[in-house]
Formats: C-alpha cells, sequence, structure tokens
C-alpha cells in the first residue's frame, strides 16, 4: 500500500517538475536591451520566477523589478522585490503593489525593457480597482463570485472591467517594448484569462460582466454596479481589444501549461508499466460530477478490461468549481476525491491522488489528498459519514482525519489542478 502511495506522489512531482519556473524560464529571457529591464509581475510563481529571471541575467546589466506573489509563496530576491498580498481575495497590499507597478511601467522609455511574469493567482494579486470602485467593494464581489461556482474565465471577465492594470492596460500603459512569460493555470492557455490578462487583449465586454453577474446570481456592491452600467452604456472605455496598435510592441508566450503537465505525469507511469490514459487538460464543471465521471471509467477499465486492460492510470487536469452549499473546509480537489470515494464504493485495486500544482487546494495547507480502495472502510470504523461531509463541503475534514492529505506547502508554480485514478 506504501509503495501505490508513492507511485501516485511520484507521478504527481514529475507533473510538477516540467512546470519548474527555474527550468522553463531561462529559455526565454532575451539579451539586455540598450536601456533598462523593469521586471513585474504577479501570481503564484512570481517569486519562483523572478529567482529564475535573477540567476540568468548577466551581472552587469541593469536589472530592477516588482513581482507579487501570495502570502507564504515568497523567495529571497536581490535586485527584484517580491512583495506577497492577498488571495483568492485581493487586499491593499496587492492593491499598493499594483499601483507601484503600473508607475514604474509607465516611466519606462522605448529603449527600455518590460519584461512581466505572469502565473495563476495574479487576478487577485495585481487588483487595482478603478476610479470609484473601494477596494472594499471588489473583496466583497470576489468572495460572492467564488461561492456562486463561476469558472475562472467569468470571474476574469468581471475583474478585467473593475482595473486599472488588467484586461491588457499594463501592456499599452508603457512605451518600452513588452515581453510576458506567461505560466498557465486556466483551460485553453488562452492569456487574457491568466491573472485576467494583463498585456494581452480582452475579447469581452461590461455587457458580460453584467451577464455573467445575472446569471450567477450575484448582487454586486453599489460601486461597481453603477461602473459595469456605464461601461456597457459607452460612457467610459472597453478594455484594449485585438487590432490596437500598441500590442505591436507586445510579446506574449505561453511556457508552461497542464497539458505538458499531464503528458510528464503520463511518461512517468508509463515508464512503470501503466497504461496511461489523458482525458485532457480541459475537464471542468462542479468537482462532484466531474468525480462521477471519474468514477465510471475506472469501473468499466475495473470490470471489464476496457478500453484497455489495467493497470491503468487515467489522469486529468482542468480546474472544476465547488458550488458552496456547507461550511466544510475542503476545496475542489478534496470535494472531487470524496466524491469520488463516494461513486466507487470500495471498488478494489482502485486508487486516486487529485492535487492543486500551486499547492493549496481551497483555503486550507494542503494541496490535495489520496482515496486508498478502503478508504470508506476506514471512514466508518471512525464513525466518518462520507455522504454527509460531501453534501456540507467538508472533504478536508474527512482526509484530515484518516490522514489521507497531500501537502507539499508552495510549489511556486501554477498548471491547474492534476488528477490521477489508478485502476490496478
Amino acid at each position: 500500500m506504501k509503495d501505490i502511495r508513492q507511485l501516485l506522489l511520484a507521478s504527481f512531482r514529475a507533473a510538477l517538475a516540467s512546470a519548474d519556473p527555474l527550468e522553463i524560464v531561462p529559455p526565454h529571457l532575451p539579451p539586455p536591451p540598450a536601456g533598462r529591464t523593469l521586471v513585474v509581475g504577479a501570481g503564484k510563481a512570481a517569486a519562483s520566477m523572478a529567482a529564475a529571471v535573477e540567476a540568468s541575467w548577466p551581472p552587469a546589466a541593469p536589472l530592477e523589478g516588482l513581482v507579487i506573489t501570495r502570502y507564504g509563496h515568497g523567495l529571497p530576491a536581490h535586485r527584484i522585490r517580491v512583495v506577497e498580498a492577498g488571495h483568492p481575495v485581493p487586499d491593499e497590499a496587492g492593491e499598493e503593489a499594483a499601483r507601484e507597478i503600473l508607475a514604474r511601467a509607465r516611466a519606462l522609455g522605448e529603449d527600455d525593457l518590460l519584461l512581466v511574469l505572469v502565473s495563476g493567482g495574479g487576478s487577485s494579486l495585481l487588483s487595482l480597482p478603478v476610479d470609484g470602485v473601494p477596494m472594499a467593494d471588489l473583496k466583497a464581489v470576489t468572495r460572492d463570485l467564488l461561492a456562486s461556482g463561476a469558472p475562472i474565465q467569468d470571474m476574469n471577465t468581471i475583474r478585467k472591467h473593475l482595473s486599472t492594470i488588467q484586461g491588457g492596460r499594463l501592456a499599452l500603459a508603457t512605451r518600452a517594448r513588452v515581453l510576458a512569460l506567461v505560466i498557465s493555470d486556466v483551460t485553453g492557455d488562452d492569456p487574457t484569462h491568466i491573472a485576467s490578462g494583463p498585456c494581452s487583449p480582452d475579447p469581452t465586454t461590461y455587457a458580460d460582466s453584467l451577464d455573467i453577474l445575472q446569471r450567477f446570481g450575484v448582487a454586486p456592491p453599489a460601486s461597481i454596479a453603477a461602473h459595469l452600467a456605464r461601461g456597457a452604456a459607452g460612457a467610459i472605455p472597453e478594455t484594449p481589444k485585438a487590432g490596437d496598435q500598441g500590442f505591436n510592441r507586445v510579446d506574449v508566450r505561453v511556457i508552461a501549461t497542464a497539458h505538458a503537465s499531464l503528458m510528464s505525469a503520463a511518461a512517468f507511469v508509463q515508464s512503470r508499466g501503466i497504461t496511461p490514459m489523458v482525458l485532457g487538460d480541459s475537464v471542468t464543471g462542479e468537482a462532484r460530477e466531474v468525480a462521477k465521471v471519474h468514477a465510471a471509467i475506472a469501473r468499466q477499465l475495473r470490470q471489464h478490461a476496457h478500453p484497455f486492460r489495467p493497470p491503468v492510470a487515467v489522469i486529468s487536469g482542468g480546474e472544476t468549481t465547488v458550488t458552496l452549499r456547507g461550511t466544510g473546509k475542503g476545496g475542489r480537489c478534496s470535494e472531487f476525491l470524496l466524491s469520488l470515494a463516494v461513486e466507487l464504493g470500495g471498488l478494489g485495486n482502485t486508487w486516486a491522488l487529485a492535487a492543486d500544482t500551486d499547492g493549496i487546494d481551497g483555503a486550507e495547507a494542503n494541496a490535495g489528498a489520496i482515496v486508498t480502495p478502503d478508504v470508506l472502510a476506514r471512514a466508518a470504523a471512525r464513525g466518518l459519514d462520507a455522504k454527509r461531509l460531501l453534501a456540507n463541503n467538508d472533504g478536508y475534514g474527512f482526509f484530515s482525519a484518516l490522514g489521507d492529505l497531500v501537502v507539499t506547502g508552495p510549489t511556486r508554480t501554477n498548471v491547474n489542478d492534476f488528477r490521477i485514478v489508478l485502476v490496478l
């Protein structure tokens, strides 16, 4: 049993290794410009991306900067300052740092380089609300959206229309050449959705933002409702769109993706004699419903050896959602796993791991958890009712009580969730 746990954990480490900023950033760095180089950025990988730049940049070439990462995700830096701020709900520390980033970008000249390091989590961390929208109101609508089950793309549509720096505005605020290096944590890897696209054209509109709020039953604070209504009426400019000439001097490169991480994990399990069955990096929806599909596939493999004969590893990525119905502490990975355990019903020789590649599942300190074939029996012996805890969104409480949490600490990268169901 211990060996299988280690195999699952090793597959997760293989996925993480392909998105390690210290390895993937240096090959994309340009020669130093004639003028200055300003490094800015935001995201859970911002500190490690900045460290990679510092380690590879010529010592004699000018280099300065400021990046924002989540509390507890910082690293020591020498030439690039690292600021920690709030995630998933923005705070004043992020607002102050974002204001400084925008001001410093505006001060650059045509001979300078603005090097922007973008990764998941940047939408919250790089929060600089428009005039008339206080941070308290941005916090409130963010909390409501998080609880509503809205996909991250929809959340970021609203964020871009409440921001003075996201939705392409950072890139267009400077006269310098812009190079954005992006670690993708979203389905489809479109840079406009990653950290709310500070350097990318925004195809969405104020009207889209209002529609999303209505669709998910979120009543925003008055300041936000008024701002979005003015935008939809054409009283204030839209976010920058494709075709804006300012983007001609902007180069946006996606340098790490969930797909690449899944394929690294697939290669790892294949090297151990296990057939990988990769469902893709765009598996989304309610976590508990996605789990039902994975359980059905596992049962097909276990009972009918179709479409592959076990051992098989069913691997998937993509960001699921959790609509809060209870008061539990579980994140989307633990919710997926608890639903999976219920659906499998103790199916023999079937294991699973799900974890967020940033090392944080929801609001707790675990990356995810592991499901064993005997998990329901062990839970029953401890008086744990799996279905009741699932109804309370308390996957964390369930797996914590059993000692089945996966705790990595901050990984300082982020390519979305990693899931593996192992059928032996």
